[in-house]
């Protein structure tokens, strides 16, 4: 069995749990209260200013076919964040250390100053863009009116999924992950799916915003889109 990683409570708020969608996240997907999953792209971004109009003519026309071809609804969710830099003036703070150039070690000092100050000044912000990808089994028109209202009365009763049916929903989710992937790198956007790591801090991040900031989960540097 695949060990199951459930959102953490927030210690100011324990009750804020009860009022999310989600049941749980595992297998690099996020299972909703109503049986239904969802599977997260971190996109890359594109300077689309300085292409040239050619080449913007044909990203937008990549974009209109993408959105075209989908026949499920996908959301687009844009987040910022404080950029941290805690790890390089760290590795900053060892080299000044290990630097017997008393010349050299002044400059790394003043140089560290100058990037800590720059971003606590700045306010410098980093984005990240996410695409959120659904697999709804419910929308099978097999299901009858009564069927669906006790779904829409008892979600929980739909959550409670077997094995296989965890895995068809898994590999259909999977497939259009792909999918959207393929099409989105025909406007030269690049995407990595979201680990199940990468979920928690995700939502966490989006539910707890201040905490996040001082409360650091483990480091995700598996989750790198190349330039």
């Amino acid at each position: 069995m695949p060990e199951t990683n459930r959102l953490a409570k927030s210690k100011p708020g324990p009750a804020t749990q009860r009022f999310l969608d989600i049941a749980e996240i595992r297998d690099d997907m996020v299972i909703l209260n109503d049986g239904t999953v969802r599977g997260v792209l971190l996109v890359s971004s594109i300077n689309f200013a300085l292409k040239s109009e050619p080449e913007q003519e044909a990203i937008i026309q990549s974009y209109v076919t993408f959105l075209n071809g989908l026949d499920y609804p996908i959301q687009i969710v844009i987040q910022s964040r404080r950029m941290n830099i805690d790890a390089y003036v760290a590795s900053l703070n060892s080299q000044e250390k290990s630097t017997t150039n008393d010349l050299l070690r002044a400059q790394i000092a003043d140089y560290r100053t100058f990037v800590s100050e720059l971003v606590e000044l700045g306010q410098i912000m980093q984005k990240r863009f996410y695409v959120v990808v659904p697999y709804d089994p419910l929308t099978n028109k097999k299901r009858g009116f009564w069927q669906r209202l006790s779904l829409v009365l008892s979600p929980a009763a739909a959550a409670k999924l077997n094995e296989k049916q965890l895995a068809d929903r898994k590999e259909q989710l999977a497939r259009r992950l792909s999918l959207a992937g393929g099409n989105m790198l025909s406007m030269g956007l690049q995407t990595v799916r979201l680990d199940t790591q990468g979920l928690i801090e995700l939502y966490y991040n989006a539910y707890n915003p201040d905490l996040f900031e001082g409360e650091r989960l483990s480091d995700l540097s598996k989750i790198r889109i190349e330039d």
